[in-house]
């Protein structure tokens, strides 16, 4: 062998070498300079042929230069002409340049006459095989355009330490399926309905609440329906617990009368919701924690009808007003059906926030799924046991995704409740209006970079 050869083979293996080496540590410069090129010219190149087989082409009259056959000669050749003639074609949607995401990549397609998202959206598992890529969203930002968007590898294999909260009421839990935070935003959505089985990342997600709003100053209530056992470690930043139907049923009265003092005090100044109230007058804003929703409507006979009518009649009303007089719920339960009765089904129809992780039964997932989109119930129960965590999301853009929360032990948490104790007002303020005012997104968020972190405790 030469030495030009042997030279040729030695760069060839350093560069694979330094090529694999650049993946391996900087992952997101290789897929900019190197990876995401080759991709775009792959899609581009590819366009038409998968246009047509994914049947998003249209047929169009167009003038093409042909061979028509002619006459056979005595030599028994064909002698063919070629000339101009109208013939019908398939026409593919317009394709902008491909732009490069963190996980992949995304592209703007004009839509040809009679099409609509629909069609994508129906389209969207045959393109993600046929460009072999994970998956691929499709989102419309105006009439006549659609975005593909495509993500090459999921994001939800493997998801950092949970981040500090960014803003009041605002908690970053997990990561989305685009790469994108999944933000849970009392103040957008201000009720959510959280449904998982045992081990399907349900309780994983309250820890991560619990931590991310323990620094805020906010007010935590718990129903725990469990005896105590689950929100029991987090009393420390608890202004009140309820561990029996009894005690929640004492706890919604009082969220009753305080929604009714605060409407007063809302209408005495003018304003339609707390959060128009000068700052030293606002009150305390109030997360609600229930765990094992279906308790607070089970009979064992009918001597608990009367109780657990009035439960369902206060925690639908907290829902219904709570939301303009900073009150808010987050609801969690392994199985919420319409069997539990009519009460369940109304306080549903007034949780915007949906989340489901896995779940044994269909029942749950269409309560919980069923009316925002059928793709999404099927995603649901294709959720495997051994990705805990892993739930479709009803997000504040209207549509749903896949997410993943961030993985909160519960020594993580207990050490957040622990360490802001002094942020927790006692019930008895609370109820008397005698509580401090919540400060502004600035002065919260400077507040949150002065103090330590305590996933580093």
């Amino acid at each position: 062998m030469s030495d030009t050869t042997l030279l040729v083979l030695g760069v060839l293996a350093a560069s694979a070498a330094g090529l694999w080496a650049w993946h391996r540590w900087h992952s997101p410069s290789f897929w900019l300079v190197v990876a995401f090129p080759l991709v775009a010219i792959s899609v581009r190149a590819s366009w038409r042929k998968v246009a047509l087989g994914c049947h998003l082409t249209k047929k169009r009259q167009r003038f093409w230069f042909t061979t028509v056959p002619g006459l056979v000669a005595s030599t028994g050749v064909v002698r063919v002409r070629r000339k101009w003639q109208r013939i019908a074609v398939d026409t593919k949607p317009f394709m902008w340049l491909p732009k490069p995401t963190a996980y992949g990549w995304r592209v703007t397609l004009h839509t040809l006459e009679g099409q609509i998202p629909a069609d994508y959206s129906d389209a969207a598992e045959r393109l993600a095989h046929s460009w072999g890529v994970h998956a691929v969203r499709v989102s419309s930002p105006r009439p006549g355009r659609v975005v593909l968007s495509a993500t090459v590898r999921d994001p939800l294999v493997r998801v950092e330490t949970l981040p500090a909260s960014p803003e009041l009421l605002k908690v970053i839990v997990g990561r989305l399926e685009t790469g994108g935070p999944w933000i849970i935003d009392f103040k957008t959505v201000p009720h959510y309905l959280n449904a998982g089985a045992t081990q399907s990342g349900k309780s994983n997600l309250a820890n991560a609440l619990v931590q991310g709003l323990a620094p805020q100053p906010v007010a935590l209530v718990g129903f725990d329906l469990k005896g105590g056992v689950e929100f029991t470690p987090y009393s420390p930043r608890l202004s009140a617990l309820g561990t029996t139907r009894a005690e929640c049923i004492a706890l919604l009265d009082d969220l009753v009368n305080l929604m009714t003092g605060r409407m007063a005090l809302c209408r005495e100044a003018g304003a339609r919701n707390i959060w128009q109230l000068p700052d030293e007058q606002r009150p305390v804003p109030i997360v609600v924690l229930v765990d094992e929703l279906a308790e607070l409507y089970l009979m064992a006979d009918k001597s608990e009808k009367e109780e657990v009518a009035k439960t369902s009649t206060n925690l639908l009303r907290v829902a219904q007003l709570g939301r303009a007089f900073g009150i808010y719920l987050f609801c969690c339960g392994q199985r919420i059906g319409s069997d539990l009765g009519p009460g369940v089904t109304a306080l549903r129809s007034q949780c915007s926030g949906r989340i489901c992780h896995r779940v044994n039964d269909p029942e749950t997932a269409t309560m919980t799924l069923g009316d925002l989109d059928p793709a999404a119930l099927a995603s649901a129960r294709a959720i495997p046991a051994e990705t805990p965590g892993v739930a479709i999301v009803a997000s504040q853009d209207g549509q749903w995704y896949r997410a993943r929360s961030f993985y909160v032990s519960e020594q993580a948490a207990e050490h957040a409740a622990t360490t802001y104790t002094d942020q927790t007002p006692t019930w008895a303020d609370i109820v008397s209006g005698h509580t401090t005012t919540p400060p502004s997104d600035a002065d919260l968020a400077e507040f949150l970079d002065s103090i330590p972190d305590p996933r580093k405790a």
